[in-house]
């Protein structure tokens, strides 16, 4: 009797809790009149809203679920696009209709609350959620109102500290940076040049860089003592004679007087006719006093952002006039002295007191004012010994008497550049030597003592002066022998380098810069020692290879690509390494020059490395699915078992293989193969073929028609037992 109890109350409970005795019941307890909501809601539009828009962070839902007191408060999108809601957790929201939000927050509270058929989204209030950080009095999260912008954000924060910069506040979105000039909005108060905010939004109040490294009060004064450049870029720097020196933004159409007026003006010492304005990097000179005497706006030069004014001190000012020469060196009085029409040579001369004892006066030099240079030989003039005539002198030359040579104490500086080779690197004793035509490249390396036992001989570079570098392959021509008339011809002015022998590239990588790149050989990957490494056309691609320690262990020694850098057109070439450790053929070895690159992977690279057309895709019921890779000597028997074989679940009697090969001309895209029937009468040619690039998949036996048959059949033998019990009560 108690059983027979027992099932009728499994019965009835399981008839109460169906589908259709919930709606019913729901459907009894709705109300005829609803009444209409205040705010937006689900289904319906409100005022300047969609049924189309998307909920964002910030938004204030209303969620009315009957008789429930905690749905009584409103609900904040939180800045991550989520709301919280009681006995369920975060739901997100963001980006969704209010229509797909209460399907959505429906779905999610059905397995906790019954009564759900009046369930309905409201959107009650619209916000700002943003970040406000920099040069503000309180950085961080603020929410403004749905209409808020940067002035509102910077209000919120609590306003701006002394020192920021107004004219490069940022507002960040994401990867996007937006610049705003906040100065400029103030000074129009233009709308526009505000750009609209949008939730998450970060808007970073930058420091001027006047204010410096560290961290002190600032009041007003002291901030526009040093200007107000906010763009080292393009600000103009004022300094010298000004009262305050310092740097200012630049503005499109500002003068030199405009900038010198900022700076407060120039002070009672300013050498104003010498002002020094760099431009652009072209210098030039300006005389304000000549300007603002003629009132010529032409005179004024033309000031560009990063320009640089300097106002010296009018006692620094040098003299100098349309008229003015110059004498130097070793004479008496050196100076500037002022030439007048008819001014001879010696009449400079012998104003400058006259050639000391110390002067050499066979060498002294006349320099143009166009930059020619014109030697006078003094003493060969006035013994009779030259035929030259008295050099003529001009307003802006200068002469210059140079010292005579020391010989008891013989300096490199004595020897002119024009009679002197220089030789550095890898020898003996490196320096400065005079040289002469008959000499050649081996008198000049037996002079500086040879190389060293770490010079690089093969590469000796000679470099003469403005022309293009050559190499010269000193050991070939001592192990070889040579004709003395093949070594490189060598003039006064030239210089001679030894470079060093490389290094291990492994061991002090700061010796790799030393190393020409035209004589290097790049190794990557899985060798013992990667690196770069010296090169000749003697050497071959084993030599290199072994140098880099080999591959290691973990090295795919079947797919070595080899990058050819050194010819017209780039190519690649792929070695299998194993086929020439097995034939040995030599022709299978590719021919390697400096500047080539050798890649040697690694055998579990990640997948991504693994180019689709070498693979071939195993999914479904097997043990290890995933990419294989696959040739054409090999079956699907062979791709199962390396896949770890079939599952138990599998269905076997309809293995799918899709071929892409096929599906690209235009046949069928996949096929079907019964593995259970060919296990029973095997037939290799019936194996379907197989190319990388393919897929294979086993699928799971329930998705065979008798699985989902059953399933179907389980289902009604269930129900049917119900109805049996209530029958028979």
């Amino acid at each position: 009797m108690q059983e027979r109890w027992l099932c009728l109350c499994v019965a009835w409970l399981m008839l109460s809790l169906s589908p259709a005795a919930v709606a019913q019941e729901q459907s009894a307890a709705l109300p005829i009149d609803a009444p209409a909501s205040a705010v937006i809601s689900s289904g319906s539009s409100g005022t300047g809203r969609s049924d189309a828009s998307a909920l964002r962070p910030g938004d204030v839902l209303v969620l009315t679920v009957p008789g429930e007191a905690a749905f009584e408060t409103p609900f904040e999108v939180d800045r991550y696009g989520y709301v919280q809601l009681p006995e369920v957790g975060r739901i997100k929201v963001e980006d969704l209709s209010l229509d797909q939000a209460k399907a959505k927050l429906q779905q999610a509270l059905a397995g906790i609350f019954r009564d759900l058929e009046r369930f309905d989204v409201q959107l009650k209030q619209r916000q700002l959620p943003i970040t406000v950080l920099g040069y503000v009095r309180k950085p961080g999260p603020v929410t403004l109102p749905a209409e808020g912008n940067v002035q509102m954000a910077i209000a919120a924060a609590g306003g701006l500290v002394p020192g920021a910069q107004l004219d490069k506040l940022q507002v960040r979105r994401g990867d996007e940076t937006l610049s705003v000039d906040y100065k400029k909005y103030m000074d129009s108060g233009e709308a526009g040049l505000l750009p609209a905010l949008q939730p998450r939004d970060l808007v970073f109040v930058p420091a001027s860089p006047l204010i410096g490294n560290v961290q002190i009060e600032f009041d007003a004064a002291t901030l526009a003592a040093g200007g107000d450049a906010g763009e080292s870029g393009r600000a103009v720097k004022v300094f010298g004679e000004v009262n305050n020196p310092g740097s200012f933004t630049y503005k499109d159409g500002s003068s030199l007087v405009d900038l010198l007026m900022r700076a407060g003006g120039v002070t009672r010492f300013a050498g104003v006719e010498r002002i020094r304005v760099i431009n652009q990097g072209a210098p030039q000179l300006f005389d304000l006093k000549a300007y603002l005497d003629s009132g010529d706006s032409s005179r004024l030069p033309s000031i560009q952002g990063g320009a640089t004014i300097f106002v010296p001190k009018q006692e620094d000012a040098v003299s100098r006039s349309a008229s003015t020469v110059y004498i130097m060196g070793e004479v008496f009085h050196p100076g500037a002295y002022e030439g007048r029409e008819g001014t001879t040579f010696f009449d400079i001369l012998a104003n400058a007191g006259g050639p000391t004892r110390f002067a050499e006066s066979r060498q002294i030099r006349i320099l143009r004012q166009d930059g020619s240079v014109e030697n006078f030989d003094l003493q060969g003039y006035t013994e009779g010994l030259a035929r030259t005539k008295q050099p003529a002198i001009r307003p802006g030359d200068a002469i210059f008497v140079p010292e005579k040579t020391d010989m008891n104490e013989k300096s490199w500086l004595k020897v002119a550049p024009n009679r002197a080779v220089m030789v550095i690197g890898q020898v003996t004793q490196p320096g400065r030597f005079e040289w002469s035509d008959e000499m050649s490249l081996l008198d000049l390396l037996a002079h500086a003592g040879g190389p060293t036992s770490q010079a690089d001989i093969a590469d000796v570079r000679i470099v003469p002066p403005g022309g293009k570098a050559q190499s010269f392959d000193l050991d070939r021509f001592v192990n070889q022998g040579g004709d003395v008339t093949s070594l490189p011809v060598i003039h006064a002015g030239y210089t001679i380098m030894v470079p060093e022998l490389p290094q291990d590239p492994s061991d002090n990588k700061s010796q790799w810069i030393r190393q020409s790149k035209d004589n290097s050989i790049y190794v990557f990957g899985q060798v013992g020692a990667p690196g770069r490494y010296a090169f000749n056309d003697h050497l071959g691609f084993l030599d290199i290879l072994s140098a880099a320690d080999g591959p290691t262990a973990a090295a795919d020694i079947h797919n070595i690509r080899i990058t050819h850098r050194s010819e017209a057109i780039t190519r690649v070439t792929k070695l299998d390494l194993s086929d020439y450790f097995e034939t040995g053929d030599e022709t299978l070895l590719p021919q390697v020059l400096p500047g080539d690159t050798i890649y040697i992977p690694e055998k579990g690279r990640p997948w991504l490395d693994e180019k689709k057309e070498n693979t071939v895709r195993v999914m479904g019921a097997v043990a290890k699915p995933g990419r294989y890779r696959f040739n054409e000597d090999m079956t699907i028997l062979d791709l199962l078992a390396e896949a770890g074989g079939p599952s138990a679940t599998a269905y076997l009697e309809r293995i799918v293989v899709v071929n892409v090969a096929k599906a690209q001309a235009g046949e069928d895209q996949a096929r079907t193969f019964d593995f259970e029937e060919f296990m029973l009468e095997p037939d290799f040619a019936a194996l379907p073929l197989l190319r990388p690039g393919d897929t294979l998949y086993v699928p799971e036996r329930s998705s065979s028609n008798w699985a989902i048959f059953m399933d179907g059949v389980r289902d009604s033998v269930s129900l049917l037992s119900i109805f049996a019990i209530i029958g028979g009560l």
